[in-house]
C-alpha cells in the first residue's frame, strides 16, 4: 500500500470516530433531558393558579431529537365571571334544574305545568315529559285511573342512567288536598311517589311511595340509594335503587329540605328548615346519627365540596350562606348574599359557589375559600333553582317566573 493511500484511510477513520461521538453527545443530552423532566419535584398546587399539565412525545418522522411539549391549562372557576349566553322560555314554570352530567338538563316545571322538560346542553328543548302516569300498571292498585304529579326537585344516579323525580302532590282517585308549605303530620295531606325517569327512554318507567309533599332528593355517589325530604310528613324516605321499594322512613323534624351525601356515601347531610340545624344521616345503619346545632335560621339547601370536608347551607331566614367544616362541626363562616337564599351549585373544582337569591331576583357567585363575593348577577326575576353542569362550566338558573337563564363560567 502507498504512503497516499494509508493517509487517506487514516482520515476516514477519524471522521467516522468524531461522528460517533456526536452522536453519543447527542443521545446523552436527550437522556439528561428526560432525566430532569422526570425528576422534577411536583410545585405546590397551593402556590400555582391556574392549574398545568405537560406531556412530551418525540415525532417518529423527524430527523431531530427535540421534544415537542403540550400543555393544557385548566383556568380555576373563581378567576372567571358568569356570562349569560341564552335564556330559555316556553311552557315553563321551572322549580329547579338538574344536569345529568352526560348531556341533558331536567327542568320540574311543578303543578302548573304538569310536566318535566329536558333540554340538550345549549339549551334545546329535547323532549316534554307528562307527570300523568297509571299507577295500577305499576302494581299500586289504590289510584284507578290515571294520576298527575307536581315534579318539584330532581337528581340523577352517578352513571347517568335514571333520574329520579320528587311530586309536591299526587292529583287523582283517592288522592286528598294538594300540598301546601305550612302543614304538619296531622294535616293530613296524602303520600306522594318520586318517579323514576329512564333517561334514553326520556319516560318514567317506575314509581315509589314516599312520604307527604316530597321536595328535595338526593341520590348517594355509590348508586344505592335515594333520599327523599318529605316536607309535610316531617320525615325522610330511603328508596333502595335496586329494587325500587321505599326500605325506611326516618322522623327528622319540621320542614326537612336541602340533602348533601359525603363522597364514601357513608353520611348523608339533611337541612332542617323548621329549625337551626341539620340532620347528619349515618347511611350504613340508616339512622339518625347526630345533629349539628345553631348552623343559623331556616338551614334550606345543603352542598358539600368534592373532598367531603366542608358543608354549605343557604340560610333562608337571615338571608345568609354559611361553611361548616364537617370534622369540627362548627360554622366557620357566614357570608349574606341577599333576600332569601334558596339552592345552591357547586363548581367542579370546588372553588365557586353559585347562590340564588329569590328575594333580591340575584345570582350570587361566592370563593369557597374565604366565602368573598366574586360576582353578583341582577335583573333574574325570583330564581329559585339552580345546576352546574361540568362538562361545560355553564350555570343553569331556573326562575320560576317561567324562564331559565344559561350562564358561562369560563
Amino acid at each position: 500500500m502507498t504512503r497516499a493511500k494509508r493517509r487517506a484511510r487514516r482520515r476516514i477513520r477519524r471522521r467516522i470516530c468524531i461522528a460517533g461521538a456526536a452522536v453519543i453527545i447527542l443521545a446523552g443530552a436527550g437522556f439528561a433531558v428526560a432525566r430532569v423532566l422526570e425528576d422534577s419535584p411536583p410545585q405546590d398546587a397551593a402556590a400555582v393558579a391556574p392549574t398545568t399539565t405537560s406531556t412530551t412525545a418525540v415525532s417518529a418522522t423527524s430527523s431531530t431529537t427535540a421534544p415537542t411539549t403540550t400543555t393544557t391549562t385548566t383556568i380555576p372557576s373563581s378567576t372567571v365571571r358568569l356570562h349569560l349566553v341564552r335564556t330559555v322560555t316556553g311552557e315553563i314554570s321551572p322549580k329547579s334544574v338538574a344536569a345529568s352530567g352526560t348531556g341533558l338538563v331536567f327542568a320540574q316545571n311543578m303543578m302548573y305545568r304538569h310536566t318535566v322538560t329536558v333540554y340538550d346542553r345549549d339549551g334545546n328543548l329535547v323532549q316534554t315529559i307528562p307527570d300523568s302516569v297509571d299507577l295500577a300498571g305499576f302494581g299500586v292498585p289504590d289510584h284507578p285511573g290515571v294520576v298527575r304529579g307536581a315534579p318539584v326537585e330532581a337528581a340523577f344516579m352517578p352513571d347517568g342512567r335514571y333520574a329520579y323525580v320528587s311530586n309536591y302532590s299526587m292529583y287523582g282517585a283517592g288522592f286528598g288536598p294538594e300540598g301546601t308549605d305550612e302543614c304538619s303530620p296531622a294535616s293530613g295531606y296524602s303520600n306522594s311517589f318520586v318517579y323514576r325517569i329512564d333517561v334514553a327512554k326520556l319516560a318514567i318507567d317506575q314509581v315509589t311511595e314516599v312520604g307527604a309533599v316530597p321536595k328535595f332528593v338526593a341520590v348517594s355517589p355509590d348508586g344505592r340509594y335515594v333520599l327523599v325530604a318529605n316536607w309535610c310528613s316531617y320525615d325522610l324516605s330511603v328508596i333502595d335503587t335496586a329494587t325500587g321499594a321505599q326500605v325506611k322512613r326516618l322522623p327528622i323534624g319540621r320542614y326537612p329540605r336541602g340533602i348533601a351525601i359525603d363522597p364514601t356515601s357513608r353520611t348523608a347531610y339533611v337541612a332542617v328548615m323548621g329549625s337551626l340545624d341539620v340532620a347528619v344521616i349515618d347511611l350504613a345503619t340508616l339512622t339518625q346519627s347526630r345533629w349539628i346545632r345553631g348552623v343559623g335560621n331556616s338551614p334550606r339547601h345543603v352542598v358539600m365540596d368534592p373532598a367531603g370536608a366542608f358543608l354549605y347551607v343557604t340560610l333562608n331566614g337571615e338571608g345568609t350562606v354559611g361553611k361548616v367544616d364537617l370534622a369540627t362541626g362548627t360554622v366557620v363562616a357566614r357570608t349574606s348574599t341577599g333576600s332569601q337564599p334558596r339552592s345552591m351549585a357547586i363548581s367542579a373544582d370546588g372553588r365557586s359557589l353559585y347562590v340564588v337569591n329569590y328575594g333580591s331576583s340575584t345570582v350570587t357567585k361566592l370563593a369557597t375559600q374565604d366565602m368573598s363575593i366574586l360576582q353578583q348577577v341582577s335583573g333574574v326575576d325570583h330564581p329559585i333553582g339552580i345546576a352546574y353542569d361540568a362538562a361545560t362550566h355553564r350555570v343553569w338558573v331556573a326562575s320560576y317566573t317561567g324562564a331559565i337563564m344559561i350562564y358561562d363560567d369560563a
